[in-house]
């Protein structure tokens, strides 16, 4: 296998070697800046934003990039409408901003305007109908308070029965009435975007480092371990900033989370026919609560999600209940005209939201739902002097890392001006323009950006590389290989399950096994 002709972002790879490196510079090294524990969307987000203002820094995560949560949410970048509805305005209008940010300056590539059907069926009511009319309404309007432009994020509309059906064939024709058309955000990819945020932060000095697990955490630093050699250091700084999310509390003490369970199904696309638009569909006895139907452009849908609470330990990788699956389908079944059936779901995810507890004192049957409770982020300071950041969600990480650093930087005294991650690109990013003279399939565009071209000639240099690597999924070779060399993954999983989405379909990932371990074999002899 050659090189690749064409360069990445300068700086930007991260390769075992730099981790290796990186690693042994950090362990007993001296004392940096910030050291931000969990790589999630948030984490990497605190390293970026940090290296950003110059700060030295290091990011570790016990396990991989996008390990949890930030890998198991709907793929979507939403504007806030669901926090209008329930009196969050500040919620709401940070996520609209954080909206615009995404799609314009920061992850054009990865993050593009979604339409939505809303199916008017005998279930939706006229006056839940003119309610959730005026709810897109009220979401154009936090659309304009962001100054996301138009062109960006075009305007909702009614749609007839015809126009509704042709968005979406798979309805049930009987009694519906129309449909309500809206657009948000969605990502490529959730995974993807950690990449980026982690790639760019290495760009700008920032030592990346996954499998080191934080054992114990100080104002001053932390006790880590090497997960790949077993063999443990410590890793000094003037700051810690706890991103662990939903196992934040396990690190720190006082940090008192509510996770909840949102489950996703994945089914094949041939089950709902072509779907140029995703679809909410309410569920029956809520008046602002919808079941997603997401079209991912690879031969699949997603259909989520739930919102359930989770009791007990935290597992690393969440089970997806059976009574899950029957909710989603029992929903969708009310507005196909062919239902799906238990045996048609190829695969299913589950990821923990981070919900900040305020009300730990509250028996249980007192406390609130956690489909009620705020997605308000928060920034908190241990008695030991550890930053914890938690709450929130997927769309405003770039806010919850700008305010996790200004309160270190506050804090410690850092040298640092403000943050300026809201006009940082990320690796791979430019303008709509520059992404359209990328010299790559669309499909590669929207992974990699303005890198396709590289994806795309590393392909082209192996017959081997260019081919997909499994019948009836689009991811080649070449991605995998790039991966390895510039996105840090370090083994099978990372490859399968996290830089690209195969392993969402266990099937899927049983059939690309061996071509993983074949790209990480020879990526392996070839460094050796």
């Amino acid at each position: 296998m050659s090189p690749s002709p064409i360069a990445p972002a300068p700086g930007s790879s991260l390769s075992a070697a730099r981790r290796s490196r990186e690693l042994a510079e950090s362990v007993g090294g001296p004392v940096v800046d910030v050291l931000v524990v969990g790589l999630g969307a948030t984490g990497a987000g605190v390293a970026l934003d940090a290296a950003a203002r110059g700060l030295s820094v290091v990011a570790v995560d016990a396990h991989d990039l996008a390990f949890g949560t930030s890998r198991f949410s709907s793929k979507l970048i939403h504007g806030g409408l669901r926090y209008l509805a329930s009196g969050q305005l500040d919620v709401a209008h940070e996520s609209a901003v954080e909206r615009g940010v995404l799609m314009e300056r920061t992850a054009p590539h990865l993050v593009r305007a979604q339409p939505f059907v809303l199916p008017l069926t005998p279930l939706v009511s006229r006056g839940q109908s003119a309610l959730a009319w005026a709810g897109f309404r009220a979401g154009d309007t936090l659309r304009l308070a962001a100054r996301t432009a138009r062109a960006t994020l075009p305007a909702p509309r009614r749609l007839s029965t015809v126009e509704t059906r042709h968005l979406a064939p798979a309805l049930r024709p009987q009694g519906l009435r129309g449909g309500l058309l809206s657009w948000d955000g969605r990502l490529t990819d959730d995974a993807r975007l950690v990449t980026a945020l982690a790639r760019t932060a290495a760009a700008r000095g920032a030592r990346v480092l996954t499998r080191v697990r934080a054992l114990d955490l100080t104002s001053s630093g932390a006790r880590v371990r090497d997960e790949l050699t077993g063999q443990e250091g410590e890793i000094r700084a003037r700051t810690v900033i706890n991103a662990t999310g939903v196992w934040a509390g396990g690190l720190v003490e006082g940090i008192r989370i509510r996770p909840s369970r949102g489950t996703h199904l994945v089914l094949r696309s041939d089950h709902l026919g072509q779907l140029p638009a995703g679809l909410h569909v309410p569920v029956p006895g809520e008046t602002n609560r919808f079941v997603l139907v997401l079209p991912q452009g690879d031969g699949r849908i997603y259909v989520g999600l739930t919102d359930e609470p989770v009791e007990g330990d935290i597992p690393d990788v969440p089970e997806v209940p059976e009574t899950d699956i029957g909710f989603l389908l029992d929903v969708l079944g009310s507005v196909l005209d062919v239902p799906v059936q238990r045996d048609d779901v190829v695969g299913a995810f589950a990821g923990l939201r981070p919900l900040l507890d305020t009300s730990p004192d509250a028996a249980p049957a007192d406390a609130p739902r956690t489909a009620d409770i705020s997605r308000r982020h928060a920034v908190l300071t241990s008695p030991e002097g550890v930053i914890t950041v938690v709450g929130g969600k997927l769309t405003t990480y770039r806010r919850m890392a700008q305010d996790a650093v200004d309160a270190a930087v506050a804090a410690r005294r850092l040298t640092a001006g403000p943050s300026p991650t809201a006009s940082l690109p990320l690796v791979g990013a430019a303008s709509p323009a520059a992404l359209g003279a990328v010299r790559a399939p669309r499909r590669l565009v929207q992974r990699y950006g303005v890198e396709a071209a590289a994806v795309q000639e590393l392909g082209a240099l192996d017959p081997r590389l260019g081919e997909p690597v499994l019948p009836g999924h689009p991811v080649t070779a070449a991605e995998l290989l790039w991966a390895v060399r510039h996105e840090g993954a370090l083994d099978e999983a990372d490859l399968l399950d996290r830089r690209t989405r195969i392993g969402l379909v266990p099937a899927d990932r049983a059939a690309a096994l061996d071509a993983a371990r074949e790209v990480l074999g020879e990526a392996w002899a070839r460094q050796g």
